[in-house]
């Protein structure tokens, strides 16, 4: 029986799954800084709402057939 080794990135190179060249910095700072909240959906959710206009339609549409439902207090953290 063989055993294999698997060859470890050395510690200063980045592992080839964690490559950030397609990424874009500080994308959404400016509406960071605006007070935005920024709201990652679920890849089913995100199938139906493509974009933050779809999104805030039907959460104003929940909200005005749903006038007792309240918002959470926000946890410190």
């Amino acid at each position: 029986m063989s055993t294999k080794k698997v060859a470890k990135p050395a510690p200063d190179e980045m592992r080839p799954e964690y490559d950030l060249r397609g990424g874009v910095r500080g994308k959404f700072f400016a509406e960071y800084q605006k007070g935005t909240n920024l709201v990652l959906l679920d890849p089913d959710v995100a199938e139906r709402f493509r974009d933050s206009e779809a999104v805030n339609r039907a959460l104003r549409q929940f909200v005005d057939e749903h006038p007792s439902a309240k918002a959470p207090k926000r946890r410190a953290g």
